[in-house]
């Protein structure tokens, strides 16, 4: 069965840092986390790794997020540094079995999510 699993939320004070992981039951072209403020509101973009090692940031986490793939133990790692307020949500992993489709920070473009992991940033 194929299952995304996060884990690493919290809660923290701006300015702090929180490390998010997603374990994948196996390979994935592209894989990505997102974000969603409230239930069923509209997933957010916030950086992807794709099978050509190429990393895509949303502006607003740039400089500040750093993802990366291990391959030998299919995780996903989403390093989030200088915490704001504005970046609290629930994180979400995604990963597409495609190597082509809508660019990277578009929803559809992912068949599998994770059950998301909630990340709290308090001034």
């Amino acid at each position: 069965q194929v299952r995304l699993v996060e884990s690493g939320g919290g809660s923290v004070e701006a300015g702090g840092s929180l490390r998010l992981t997603c374990t994948a039951s196996g390979y994935f072209p592209l894989i990505a986390w997102f974000r969603q403020r409230a239930p069923g509101g509209e997933r957010e973009g916030v950086a992807a790794f794709d099978e050509r090692d190429n990393r895509f940031y949303d502006d607003s986490v740039r400089g500040r997020f750093t993802i990366s793939w291990d391959n030998t133990e299919n995780k996903l790692t989403l390093q989030m540094s200088g915490l704001k307020p504005e970046d609290t949500d629930i994180y979400y992993c995604a990963a597409s079995s495609a190597s082509t489709g809508p660019p990277w920070y578009r929803p559809a473009r992912y068949n599998i999510w994770g059950q998301g992991t909630r990340v709290t940033v308090s001034t």
